[in-house]
């Protein structure tokens, strides 16, 4: 059982974040979302929960800033090497083979855009012309670095030299930028997996390390979303912390760990 927090100026806090900010964080664990707030509130000097409010809506990098904090921003390329090796070596070709080229791939809650741009990769190396890959976070600063395409060396550690050689352009101070036939690849939109509608026919979804922040309903709720958005055989690529223990029900197979396929 999720232990409640009973905080009639926090509660205060959470239903103005979803009027103000039209971010719903009922569905996030209570705890987490508390403490993150209570770091940002120090850390700006802010004496109260409505101090901080006051704050946010009044300073654009401050609002930001929250909800940057509020809403998990840590990726690189080809984070878990293998599983992408995975998808590269047997279960995009499968897929390529079943379907077409035609491929719909949607990256959700693809933060400052390194997942969807190793998706791109992928189809760039396996030749998938048509294929097209969809990313959506709830950021709007997360998809404006996204799009940007620019990122420190660090983002590039789990990614081979000559893949950094082929799709980057090395900028100064140890910075890379995608090539453009990455960009065009992919198509960034601001979505909030909690409120709106979700894609259909899709192939392939990636939703990677966001789940686990969201309380067991919610959780339950997304990835019966998730299963309903993908093709017969369609596949989601989770986490590395998450599984969907559940999956049966949900109409999905384990075809190995961090992937699910729908029946």
């Amino acid at each position: 059982m999720i232990e409640k927090i009973t905080d009639p100026e926090f509660d205060w806090f959470v239903e103005e974040v979803k009027k103000k900010l039209n971010l719903d964080l009922s569905g996030y664990k209570p705890h987490r979302v508390k403490r993150r707030t209570d770091i940002l509130l120090r850390k700006n000097r802010t004496e109260s929960y409505r101090d901080y409010m006051k704050l946010i809506l009044s300073d654009e990098d401050k609002k930001e800033e929250f909800l940057d904090k509020l809403t998990i921003n840590v990726t690189e390329f080809f984070r878990n090497p293998e599983k992408w090796k995975a998808l590269e070596k047997k279960y995009i070709p499968q897929k390529l083979k079943e379907t077409g080229p035609r491929l719909k791939i949607w990256s959700a809650g693809c933060s400052s855009g390194e997942e969807p741009y190793t998706w791109a990769i992928l189809l760039e190396e396996l030749n998938a012309s048509q294929a097209k890959v969809i990313a959506t976070d709830i950021d709007t600063g997360v998809l404006a670095k996204a799009k940007s395409g620019i990122y420190e060396k660090r983002s590039l550690e789990s990614t081979e030299s000559v893949i950094v050689d082929k799709y980057f352009k090395k900028l100064d101070g140890d910075k890379y930028e995608v090539k453009p036939s990455l960009k065009t690849r992919v198509q960034f939109k601001k979505h909030n997996m909690l409120q709106e509608d979700f894609e259909r026919d899709l192939d392939f979804i990636s939703c990677r390390n966001v789940v686990i922040y969201f309380e067991m309903e919610t959780k339950n709720i997304l990835y019966q979303n998730f299963v309903d958005s993908l093709k017969p055989g369609g596949m989601l690529f989770v986490g590395s912390t998450e599984r969907i223990f559940n999956y049966r029900k949900l109409g999905l197979k384990v075809v190995e760990p961090f992937f699910y396929q729908k029946i």
